[in-house]
């Protein structure tokens, strides 16, 4: 350990940079040893929330007298300039979210452009990420992902946000709150359909920390059955989308004469015999061209 310590400090930190500081998301433990090493040393910390920091820092036992700047989205443009003058003094600067990694579903973008933008070096110190923590634990067979962050709050726009990743080949990743948690499964279980794969994470990395796996179905189920599945905070990876799902103009020049003679359920059926497609993709399909009546039209002679 001593070892590492020294490493640590031995490492080149230039004067006059922007070092961006990932922090635990919930369990202390996860700090890196570079970054107890900057936060030690910086000449200041610009953080999302300066009490939460401060606070953390106090645990971190790194409690000296430092100077702090407040830098969330309400002012980010303003704290960025303080920040700046402080780089072109040739101060080191610290930047810290509440947790994780800033800049990802946080604060910071802005100031990290700032900095580079005008001639000083930007310096990342990786570590905790809920993205990756739950990617990590979910085991989806995936190559890809695409992280959406929180879905807009009313209905309309969240259906519509969800529809527009529907058909990528790519896990799916959501931040959600507990207020809104059982809409947003609603609505997932709606655009995607209920025998989509899902892992809700719960409270990553804290006491309380807890995975559910299971369809979108299943999961409203899982929600539902204890109270205390609805707190804390939560990553959502859904599956990629079957394959095919997102190329349409093969399969309707089969399922559409298939349609105009049989029910969705017996017409995707022969489709996918024809294709080979995934039933899911197949049906959805089918059920979308019907206009969503399964019961309307054909008959199964």
């Amino acid at each position: 350990m001593q070892a590492l310590d020294a490493s640590a400090r031995a490492q080149q930190l230039p004067a006059g940079a922007l070092y961006v500081v990932a922090t635990p998301i919930g369990n202390v433990a996860d700090i890196s040893l570079r970054a107890l090493h900057i936060l030690d040393i910086a000449d200041a910390i610009a953080a999302e929330d300066t009490r939460n920091s401060q606070q953390l820092l106090v645990r971190l036992g790194l409690d000296r007298r430092r100077d702090w700047i407040a830098c969330h989205q309400h002012n980010e443009r303003e704290a960025a300039q303080r920040v700046l003058d402080r780089l072109a003094a040739g101060q080191r600067v610290a930047y810290v979210s509440d947790a994780g990694t800033p800049g990802i579903s946080d604060p910071g973008a802005k100031l990290v452009a700032a900095a580079r933008a005008a001639g000083h070096r930007v310096i990342p110190l990786p570590g905790p990420s809920a993205v990756a923590t739950a990617l990590s634990a979910a085991g989806f067979e995936t190559t890809a992902f695409h992280f959406a962050g929180f879905l807009p709050t009313s209905r309309e726009a969240r259906l519509k946000a969800i529809r527009a990743v529907a058909a990528l080949d790519a896990s799916l990743v959501f931040y959600e709150a507990p207020h809104r948690i059982g809409d947003s499964l609603g609505a997932l279980a709606e655009a995607l359909g209920g025998e989509r794969r899902i892992v809700v994470a719960r409270e990553l990395t804290k006491l309380h920390e807890q995975f559910f796996a299971g369809t979108l179905a299943e999961a409203r189920d899982w929600l539902a059955a204890d109270a205390n599945h609805s707190r804390g905070e939560f990553v959502l990876v859904v599956e990629a989308a079957a394959p095919d799902a997102g190329d349409h103009a093969d399969l309707d020049r089969v399922l559409k004469p298939l349609l105009a003679a049989l029910p969705v359920s017996r017409a995707a059926k022969v489709a996918c015999e024809i294709t080979g497609l995934h039933r899911k993709t197949v049906y959805a399909r089918a059920l979308e061209l019907r206009g969503g009546d399964e019961e309307d039209g054909g008959t199964d002679d």
